[in-house]
C-alpha cells in the first residue's frame, strides 16, 4: 500500500492520478479476547490527488509578498455602475473597460500590487488598442484573479440573513478561468451581527466557502477566503471579535473537513471593529491588537496571506490599521485587499475625462505606495489629503 502524507488535514496519497478520489481498504481489526474470529473494519478517508498543490501554493506565496498586496476590482456591472454614476457616467461596457484600462495600465503598479481580483467580463476583455487586459497586468507583473461567486440571496429559515450562491457549474467556470489565465479567486458572503448572526446563517457561510475553496484547488485556483463580518450596528469591538472568533473556527473547520490545502489558500477576513453605530472608536492600536489576538487563535501558521478587506473604512484609516498590525512580526503576510480604499480618490480624480486618466494613475500610485509600507509598518498619515480621511461606509456592503 502507497504511503500516505498528512499535510493540514489533507490527505495526499501517491500514485493517485486523478483530481479528487477516495480511498477505501480493509484493516483488520485486533481480536478482542473471547471472539470467535477476527473481523473486518472498513476504512475510508478522502484522499487529494497533488496535481496542481505545488502551483497553488507557489501562487499564494507570490501574492503574499513583501511590501504587495491586492487591488480589488470585480465589481459586478450593476455594482461598477454605481461606482461610474457617482461620477456622472453612464453603466456602458465602454465606461467599464475605460475605467479598468485606467487601473490595470498604471505604471509601475506592480511594485505595491501583486494581484489583482477581476470580474468576469474583465478577464476576458480587451484594452482599447486590443491587448487582453490580463497580459497588461503580467507584464505589471500582476497576477489576475477572478470573482466565482453569484452574490448574495436571502437565506430562508434565518433572521432576515443571506447566503452566498455560485457552488452549481463552479468546476467547469473555475476550469475555464485558469484557461484563460486566472491564477485565483475570490468569494464573498456575509455576517451580519445586527440579525443575530444565527448558527444557520455562521454554518452555511462557512460550508459554502469550503466547498468553493476544494472546488478551486481542484481546478488550479488559490481560494481566497471571505467571510464579511458587516460593519452595520450599534455593537462594541468584544462582540465584533466574538462574532468573528465564532466565523473563523467553524470555516477552518470545514476547510479541513473538505481537505482544503491550507498552504495554497489566502484568507480575506475584516479587521475587528466596532460597528459603524457604535459611539466608541477604536485606535489602530486597539484593532490591530483584537483582529491579531483573533487571527493567532484561529488561523494556522501555514496559511501564506492575510489580505484585509478595507470595510468601509476611509483609505487613511484601513491604511492606518494595517500599518499598527504590522509593528512586530506575525506568523503570516498582513497585507491588503482593498477595492474602494485603493480606488476612491481614483475615480474622483479621473472623472471620465481621458485627459485626467495620468492624474488618476498616479493617485492609485499614492494609496499603492501607502498601502505597500502599511504592510512592512512603515506608513506615516502626514501629508495625506483630507478627503482621503473620508469614510465610505455603505450599509449591508462595505466592499
Amino acid at each position: 500500500m502507497a504511503a500516505v502524507a498528512m499535510s493540514s488535514g489533507v490527505a495526499l496519497k501517491q500514485g493517485v492520478s486523478l483530481a479528487q478520489s477516495e480511498f477505501r481498504g480493509n484493516a483488520l481489526r485486533q481480536q478482542q479476547p473471547g471472539a470467535a474470529a477476527s473481523r473486518v473494519q472498513n476504512v475510508s478517508f478522502a484522499v487529494r490527488a497533488a496535481g496542481y498543490t505545488d502551483e497553488l501554493i507557489a501562487t499564494a506565496n507570490k501574492v503574499a509578498t513583501k511590501g504587495r498586496g491586492i487591488m480589488a476590482m470585480d465589481e459586478s456591472n450593476a455594482t461598477c455602475g454605481l461606482r461610474l454614476a457617482s461620477i456622472g457616467l453612464d453603466n456602458t461596457e465602454a465606461n467599464r473597460q475605460a475605467y479598468r484600462q485606467l487601473l490595470v495600465s498604471t505604471p509601475g503598479l506592480g511594485e505595491y500590487i501583486s494581484g489583482a481580483i477581476l470580474f468576469e467580463e474583465t478577464l476576458y476583455q480587451n484594452t482599447t488598442d486590443g491587448k487582453k487586459m490580463i497580459d497588461v497586468l503580467a507584464d505589471n507583473g500582476i497576477i489576475p484573479g477572478i470573482k466565482v461567486d453569484k452574490g448574495l440571496v436571502p437565506l430562508t429559515g434565518s433572521n432576515n440573513e443571506s447566503w452566498c450562491q455560485g457552488l452549481d457549474g463552479l468546476a467547469s467556470r473555475t476550469a475555464a478561468y485558469y484557461k484563460q489565465g486566472a491564477r485565483f479567486a475570490k468569494w464573498r458572503t456575509v455576517i451580519s451581527i445586527p440579525n443575530g448572526p444565527t448558527e444557520l446563517a455562521i454554518t452555511e457561510a462557512a460550508w459554502g466557502l469550503a466547498r468553493y475553496a476544494s472546488i478551486c484547488q481542484d481546478n488550479g485556483l488559490v481560494p481566497i477566503v471571505e467571510p464579511e463580518i458587516l460593519l452595520d450596528g450599534e455593537h462594541g469591538i468584544d462582540r465584533t471579535l466574538e462574532v468573528a472568533s465564532r466565523v473563523w473556527s467553524r470555516v477552518f473547520y470545514f476547510l479541513a473537513e473538505n481537505n482544503v490545502v491550507f498552504e495554497g489558500i489566502l484568507l480575506k477576513p475584516s479587521m475587528v471593529t466596532p460597528g459603524a453605530g457604535c459611539p466608541e472608536r477604536a485606535s489602530p492600536e486597539k484593532v490591530a491588537e483584537y483582529t491579531l489576538n483573533m487571527l493567532k487563535r484561529r488561523v494556522p501558521p501555514s496559511v501564506p496571506g492575510i489580505m484585509f478587506l478595507s470595510g468601509g473604512q476611509s483609505e487613511v484609516e484601513a491604511t492606518l490599521n494595517l500599518n499598527a498590525m504590522n509593528q512586530s512580526p506575525n506568523p503570516w503576510h498582513v497585507s491588503f485587499s482593498y477595492a474602494r480604499a485603493l480606488q476612491n480618490s481614483v475615480l474622483k480624480t479621473w472623472k471620465g475625462q481621458p485627459e485626467n486618466v495620468e492624474a488618476a494613475q498616479k493617485a492609485l500610485l499614492v494609496r499603492a505606495k501607502a498601502n505597500s509600507l502599511a504592510q512592512i509598518g512603515k506608513y506615516s498619515e502626514e501629508g495625506e489629503a483630507e478627503e482621503a480621511k473620508q469614510g465610505m461606509f455603505v450599509s449591508g456592503y462595505t466592499y
